[in-house]
């Protein structure tokens, strides 16, 4: 999962602290600017998750849908094979009734 690869968590970003040196940077630019990053990884990390859940979801949805089309035959090959039935027992009915007649005309 990517969460298993993301290394800092918004709580790490906003604990980290930062060595000042004489000509150093301005802890408060430096704050402004880990405040932005924390809400966009929050934001990101939200997106993530609705992302992993809906994937979740259609997968389950595409193992139904396909366990249900394997389990039950289609409509077409059933109504084939009951045409060809029919066909034959109406045949076979025909020759019953009629006999030779209609087959040596």
């Amino acid at each position: 999962m990517l969460s298993d690869k993301i290394q800092l968590t918004t709580e790490e970003i906003l604990e980290k602290e930062f060595k000042t040196s004489m000509r150093g940077y301005h802890p408060d630019e430096v704050d402004q600017f880990l405040d932005l990053i924390i809400k966009d990884y929050k934001m990101f990390h939200q997106a993530i998750e609705e992302l992993q859940r809906e994937n979740l979801r259609l997968k389950k949805q595409s193992e139904t849908t396909m366990t249900r089309s394997q389990a039950a035959p289609s409509a077409q090959s059933v109504t084939g094979s009951t045409n060809f039935d029919i066909l034959k027992r109406l045949s076979n009915l025909e020759r019953h009734v009629f006999g030779d007649k209609l087959y040596n005309e």
